[in-house]
């Protein structure tokens, strides 16, 4: 295990984050710890702290879109290990969350021994799901599954792409958020559509858009 850690907690709720804090405290001898309750200051710590090497991020943390930010930061800092923790125990989510590249899974119910338990077992290297939660079973939709892994070989710039596809902005428009040739984007979206395997940019901006969709009926 490593002797320390570089690590942000994002998550909107103080208490939980405490606990995140004190738990990571037990498993860790050193944490230098950052902390954040919305997603753009997550990005902001990121950009301005290129050493970080765990993040836990709350599910519905303000400003993300259910799985998309996970999704996004699995694309842009794939060394990095991220812990999801959420109240949302549901299955499917947490299987969801695994496909798309999560290290482990902590449900905000969790005892602190659990959450040390967690932390230990993601920095050996492995990954950690609730000792209740058997994912064999359980069924996700094969197209979005897919669809999710192969987000992970779009560059930055082509992420950024799809993402406003799925704002249902054109290709002129995009160009212009972007500040760069039309002709450039239709190469991204070219590259984009071949990459994730799908028929057209409709398609792509629909599966994305099911990302986001993840965990909005949670409620705490």
């Amino acid at each position: 295990m490593a002797c320390a850690v570089n690590t942000i907690i994002a998550d909107d709720h103080p208490l939980f984050r405490s606990a995140l804090r004190q738990a990571a405290a037990t498993s860790v001898p050193e944490q230098y710890i950052k902390e954040t309750s919305d997603i753009d200051g997550l990005f902001s710590l990121l950009k301005s702290h290129p050493e970080i090497e765990l993040i836990f991020l709350d599910l519905t943390i303000p400003g993300a879109n259910g799985l998309q930010a996970l999704s996004q930061l699995r694309n842009q800092y794939p060394d990095i290990l991220i812990i999801m923790v959420s109240a949302n125990e549901t299955p499917t989510i947490i299987k969801q969350a695994m496909s798309l590249g999560a290290a482990g899974y902590i449900p905000k119910s969790s005892s602190l021994d659990v959450i040390s338990e967690a932390i230990e077992h993601v920095l050996n290297g492995d990954s950690w799901l609730p000792p209740d939660v058997d994912l064999t079973d359980v069924i996700v939709n094969d197209e979005q599954s897919s669809f999710a892994r192969n987000l992970e070989k779009l560059t930055p710039q082509q992420y950024r792409v799809l993402a406003m596809i799925a704002d249902g902005l054109l290709n002129k428009q995009i160009a212009f958020e972007m500040s760069i040739q039309e002709t450039t984007i239709k190469q991204h979206v070219s590259a984009i559509l071949r990459k994730l395997n799908v028929y057209n940019r409709t398609q792509a901006g629909i599966l994305f858009n099911q990302l986001s969709q993840v965990g909005k009926l949670e409620t705490s």
